[in-house]
């Protein structure tokens, strides 16, 4: 099994209590900062094209439904484009769903205003030509913006290791729970290693590689995790701050 048929079984075995946590996103008051960390990035008033890749359940599809764009949305796993599918009917919007690979995108170059990700790039076998396939679909003067979290630098930092452990152990005393087994943990940190970003600092990586693409006006907010996480889930992950990198095409 290659690895990226790997990660497609694994991730099917995650969309139902996936799907859960977007709806507790949903009906938080988190929702509209979010929004807000999504539509600063755009100018334009109207007819605004957005793609959702790796959309999971759909979480950023109806968050950018709301904000009146024109969504279309990938995943590499039918059981969460379904789960997308159930949720944004359930808001009362729709979007186009597609089933593919981000490194090889089915529409023609210059297509979308905006692009937008939500741990996405840290689970990508070829980060660098997903970077170079999105560009080329983005209209110039388009938008990428990236969330995303040095998720899995652990595996070669043994100081982040211990901070790690000790994350878990505060978050479960606080009463934090995130329906994830430990045999899906393990198979996850088992892909992890093997993929390219679990041993790159980001968003260092990301500036750099972006602007070998040819984006430009590359810009961090290192400060995500304090706008959208409850305490409890910044005690968890601590030791991994979201981070959001946006660039200009």
């Amino acid at each position: 099994m290659s690895i990226q048929q790997e990660i497609e079984s694994y991730w099917e075995t995650r969309a139902d209590v996936y799907s859960q946590s977007i709806q507790e996103e949903l009906n938080s008051s988190k929702k509209e900062i979010w929004k807000e960390l999504i539509g600063k990035h755009i100018t334009k008033s109207e007819g605004v094209k957005a793609l959702d890749l790796g959309c999971g359940p759909g979480f950023f599809s109806i968050l950018m439904s709301e904000l009146d764009y024109e969504v279309t949305a990938v995943d590499c796993t039918l059981d969460m484009l379904q789960e997308a599918r159930n949720n944004i009917e359930n808001e009362d919007f729709s979007a186009q769903f597609l089933k593919g690979d981000v490194h090889n995108l089915p529409f023609l170059d210059n297509s979308f205003d905006l692009i937008v990700c939500r741990n996405l790039v840290w689970n990508l076998p070829e980060p660098k030509q997903a970077y170079q396939e999105w560009y080329r679909v983005l209209k110039e003067g388009g938008k990428l913006l990236v969330f995303d979290a040095n998720w899995y630098l652990r595996l070669h930092d043994t100081s982040l290791k211990e901070e790690h452990k000790k994350a878990i152990k505060q978050a479960k005393k606080r009463g934090y729970r995130d329906g994830v087994t430990k045999k899906q943990k393990d198979k996850c940190a088992q892909i992890a290693e093997e993929l390219p970003l679990s041993y790159q600092l980001r968003p260092k990586w990301d500036e750099q590689v972006l602007g070998e693409c040819g984006f430009e006006d590359i810009v961090f907010d290192l400060e995500v995790s304090d706008k959208v996480w409850d305490e409890k889930k910044q005690v968890r992950y601590g030791t991994t701050p979201l981070f959001s990198v946006c660039a200009r095409r």
